[in-house]
């Protein structure tokens, strides 16, 4: 009933940018050139966790995407599920292009075959969804599987993950207790693996920190070609960032 109710919201009361508060507008131009103005690049967390995934994130964490992701995930603006799903398609176009990826999926023992982008989200705790009132990481990799379509490439939603035990807030804690705290936290569901077999498995999420939730969900969900997320902070990505580039601008 709440997400419904932002929605029906979103129609009828004055918008502002989700980024920098410009008003009418959801997603100033400026904005979304901070979102998914730049190519992706691969980030790696310091000190990077023992099995983490190669993870691909479109931009760097702060200022206005911080405030776009914080506007979407707590203050339940639904409408910017779709640039942030624009930013997550192009990092799990960057992931799945990456070396180790393309080695990940065709080995044997991966059990993937060449079939769609399967887009596994890493699952927020049931607490979290009831007092958000609605999904933000699946929103968004529902958002990321309509533009890859989009733009040719088959592409759909597998949540496949669950909590198979409840995990503490992991706000106030740091790099290794989060790791101790998700620890076994993830499982697949009954009958998973079924539907894993029919595509290339990439783990998503809207954002990576220390990398904990993403060491979890690898270890869960073996056979994946790689990790995507909307932001990270910028201390994490591997090269210098580059210049904004000047893909196709969002619009509504």
């Amino acid at each position: 009933m709440r997400g419904w109710w932002r929605e029906i919201a979103g129609l009828v009361l004055p918008v502002a940018c989700g980024g920098c508060g410009r008003v009418r507008t959801q997603l100033c131009e400026e904005c979304g050139r901070a979102l998914y103005g730049r190519p992706p690049g691969r980030v790696r967390p310091v000190p990077e966790p023992a099995g983490l995934p190669v993870v691909h994130a479109a931009a760097p964490y702060g200022d206005a995407v911080r405030a776009v992701l914080l506007g979407h995930k707590e203050r339940g603006v639904l409408g910017l599920a779709r640039p942030l799903g624009l930013a997550l398609a192009g990092a799990v176009r960057a992931a799945v292009a990456a070396p180790s990826a393309a080695s990940s999926a065709a080995a044997p023992s991966a059990g993937l075959g060449a079939g769609p982008l399967l887009l596994v989200p890493v699952p927020s705790s049931r607490r979290a969804v009831r007092a958000r009132g609605h999904d933000a990481a699946r929103r968004i990799a529902m958002a990321a599987a309509a533009e890859l379509r989009r733009t040719g490439t088959a592409a759909r939603v597998l949540p496949v993950l669950r909590q198979r035990r409840s995990v503490s807030d992991q706000s106030r804690l740091d790099a290794r207790q989060r790791l101790a705290n998700m620890a076994g936290a993830l499982e697949v569901v009954a009958g998973g693996g079924r539907a894993l077999a029919a595509g290339r498995a990439v783990l998503v999420d809207d954002l990576m920190t220390t990398g904990a939730s993403l060491v979890e969900a690898a270890r869960a969900l073996p056979g994946h070609v790689g990790a995507a997320v909307v932001a990270a902070p910028p201390s994490s990505f591997t090269g210098p960032l580059s210049p904004l580039g000047t893909r196709a601008k969002y619009s509504k």
